[in-house]
C-alpha cells in the first residue's frame, strides 16, 4: 500500500554498529520474510520473579518466536513488551502477536514478555484514589521485568548454552503503548537518580533493587542496542543524553490515551495520573542532543492505529511494520538509515522483486474481487499465489496467460494478502499487496 503519513527528524547515522551479525545478512535476512512458515513459538518460559501489587510471588513469564528453519547460531533478538496501561493486556495480544510473528520470519528472535500489571488502589477504593504514587509504582514494576528479560537472555547465553541462539550484542526492545513506557524507561532512566522521587518503595511492593530491580538474572547487563516505541511515553525527557539508546518513535497527533507531546496522563481518560512525555517529545528531544532517532506521526489518528482488521488498521500496521523493520536493520546489518516508509517485507528467500509498480492491481481496497492487470508480463505464463499476512497461502492459479484477471474473494475473511505473481519461464516474481475490507 501506498505510504501516507511519513515524519522523518533524523537520519543521522550511528557509527557503533556491530558487525557479528552483519554475515547473516544475506539473502535479505532481517529484511525481508526469509522464513515464511509459522515460527517455532515457545510459550511460558519463566524469565523471572518478583512480588506483585499485592506482595504475592509471581512467576514472569515470555514466550519465544524463532525463524523456522533457521541454521544460524548467532541471531538478534527483539523483547516485546504489551500495552494495556499498566492493568491488563498480554504477551499474546493483537497489539504484540502479529509484530512477533512477522519479526520472527524476518529472521530475529522475538521475546514477548508478560510483566507484573495492576495498580495498588485499581479498581478505586471509597477511601482511596489512584494517584502518581501508584501509576509510578506501576511503571517501575514492569520496568524492573523488562530489565529481567533482557538479562535472562544474556545470563541464558553465557550460562545456559544460549538455548536461543542470541547474538547479545543485538537485543533490541519493543513496546506498544505501557510497554513503549518500559522500552523508553529500559533505555533512558539509566541511573539511580533517575529514579522517580513519587515511587513509594516502602509502601508499595516488588519495587526494591533501585534501577535495576530484583526480578531476576542479576549480575547480568541489561542494556540494549535501540529501542521502539509505539504509543508509550517517558517520564522526563531531561534522562534522554547524548550517546543513549537510539531509538524509534510512533505517536498519533490525536492520541486520547497517551499524551503526543508533553501532558498529565490520565488513568481510562478519567483519572490525571502524572506529567508524561510522548513519542513527539522523546524525539524532539532526541534531535536536541543529537541522538541517533527517527519519527513517524500517525497523522490525526487516535491511541496504537495499527491494531485492528480494518484496512486503515492493516495500512498503519504494515507502516510500522515496514518501517520499524528499516529502522533495526540499520543496527543489525549496517545499512544507512532510512526513517522512511520503503518497500514491504515480501514473502519468500528466492523472491526478485522488478517493475512491481508496473503491475496494476484494482480496487485496492477491494470489497468481493479485484482486477491485475498481467500485460507487463507479455505473453509469458504466470502463476499466481495469495498468501494471508501470516504467509499461508489462500490461493494458486497455475499457468495464467490472460492480459488481466480477474479474483473473487470468496469465504475469504477481510485483512492484508498478498498476491505473488512468478514468471514460470524465468521464475521472476513480483509481489503486490491487497486488501479486503
Amino acid at each position: 500500500m501506498k505510504k501516507i503519513y511519513t515524519t522523518i527528524l533524523s537520519v543521522a547515522l550511528f557509527t557503533g554498529i556491530n558487525t557479528t551479525t552483519n554475515a547473516q545478512c544475506t539473502d535479505n535476512r532481517y529484511h525481508d520474510y526469509v522464513f515464511p512458515a509459522a515460527p517455532v513459538v515457545t510459550s511460558n518460559i519463566i524469565y523471572g520473579n518478583n512480588l506483585d501489587k499485592g506482595g504475592a510471588s509471581i512467576d514472569l513469564k515470555l514466550d519465544v518466536y524463532q525463524p523456522n528453519g533457521d541454521a544460524s547460531n548467532s541471531r538478534a533478538l527483539i523483547i516485546v513488551a504489551h500495552g494495556g496501561s499498566f492493568i491488563g493486556g498480554s504477551k499474546t495480544g493483537s497489539d504484540v502477536l502479529n509484530m512477533s510473528k512477522d519479526f520472527a520470519r524476518m529472521g530475529y528472535v522475538v521475546a514477548s514478555i508478560d510483566y507484573r500489571i495492576g495498580m495498588t488502589n485499581f479498581p478505586i477504593a471509597q477511601t482511596h484514589t489512584i494517584d502518581s504514587t501508584d501509576a509510578g509504582a506501576a511503571v517501575m514494576r514492569a520496568v524492573h521485568d523488562g530489565r529481567a528479560a533482557v538479562r535472562y537472555f544474556r545470563k541464558d547465553a553465557r550460562i545456559g548454552g544460549n538455548t536461543y541462539k542470541i547474538d547479545t550484542n543485538n537485543i533490541f526492545f519493543a513496546g506498544v503503548s505501557a510497554g513503549g513506557f518500559i522500552a523508553l524507561h529500559v533505555a533512558y532512566m539509566d541511573e539511580l537518580s533517575e529514579f522517580p522521587s513519587y515511587v513509594d518503595t516502602i509502601g508499595q511492593h516488588g519495587l526494591h533493587g533501585g534501577i535495576e530491580g530484583l526480578s531476576g538474572n542479576p549480575g547480568y547487563p541489561s542494556d540494549v542496542k535501540a529501542v521502539i516505541n509505539i504509543c508509550g511515553a517517558l517520564g522526563d525527557t531531561a534522562w534522554v543524553k547524548p550517546g543513549d539508546e537510539p531509538v524509534m518513535n510512533f505517536h498519533g497527533n490525536n492520541d486520547g490515551t497517551v499524551p503526543y507531546g508533553s501532558s498529565v496522563i490520565s488513568l481510562l481518560g478519567i483519572y490525571p495520573l502524572l506529567k508524561v512525555h510522548g513519542g513527539y517529545s522523546v524525539a524532539a528531544r532526541a534531535n536536541q542532543v543529537g541522538l541517533t532517532n527517527c519519527f513517524e506521526k500517525y497523522e490525526n489518528r487516535d491511541h496504537v492505529p495499527h491494531v485492528g482488521t480494518s484496512a486503515t488498521a492493516l495500512a498503519h500496521y504494515d507502516t510500522t511494520l515496514t518501517i520499524s523493520r528499516n529502522f533495526l536493520e540499520h543496527f543489525t546489518c549496517g545499512v544507512a538509515l532510512n526513517c522512511a516508509y520503503t518497500t514491504p517485507p515480501v514473502i519468500g528467500i528466492d523472491e526478485l522483486i522488478v517493475n512491481a509498480n508496473d503491475i496494476n492491481l484494482y480496487p485496492n481496497p477491494a470489497n468481493t474481487n479485484f482486477t491485475i492487470d498481467l500485460t507487463p508480463f507479455g505473453n509469458a505464463s504466470i502463476t499466481l499465489e495469495l498468501f494471508d499476512i501470516l504467509g499461508k497461502s489462500v490461493m494458486t492459479l497455475p499457468k495464467v496467460k490472460n492480459d488481466v484477471i480477474t479474483l473473487n474473494r470468496g469465504q475469504l475473511p477481510s485483512g492484508m494478502y498478498f498476491v505473488r505473481l512468478t514468471n514460470t519461464t524465468t521464475n521472476i516474481s513480483v509481489t503486490k499487496k491487497v486488501t479486503f475490507e
